[in-house]
């Protein structure tokens, strides 16, 4: 099985734990790490923009990726939300078989 983490960004810490919870819950993703209080600058609007934003990590099996993002997108409230993803190349053994047990197949 391989693997992958996806990176999302979320207005705030209440978007980012409901999009968490659905993931997981739904197993989708095995795991979603949340980190609090990220200072984005991007090119919004025709303008340079400046915000607070809320970052998951999620870990899945690569297969899932299509499927996270495409549910991320329905639980998102941005027009078009941060979503990208990069394989696992390694990692440990037994973590990497612990994201294929909680995760279901496509």
């Amino acid at each position: 099985m391989d693997a992958s983490v996806v990176y999302i960004t979320a207005k705030d810490r209440d978007e980012a734990v409901h999009i968490a919870r659905a993931l997981v819950s739904e197993r989708l993703v095995a795991c979603a790490n949340l980190l609090d209080a990220v200072t984005s600058l991007y090119w919004w609007e025709n303008a340079v923009q400046t915000s607070e934003e809320v970052v998951l990590i999620s870990k899945t099996r690569s297969d899932n990726v299509d499927r996270v993002i495409g549910r991320v997108k329905e639980l998102h409230s941005y027009e078009c939300p941060c979503i990208v993803s990069w394989p696992i190349a390694q990692g440990s053994p037994d973590y990497l078989s612990w994201i294929a047990a909680e995760t279901r197949a496509v």
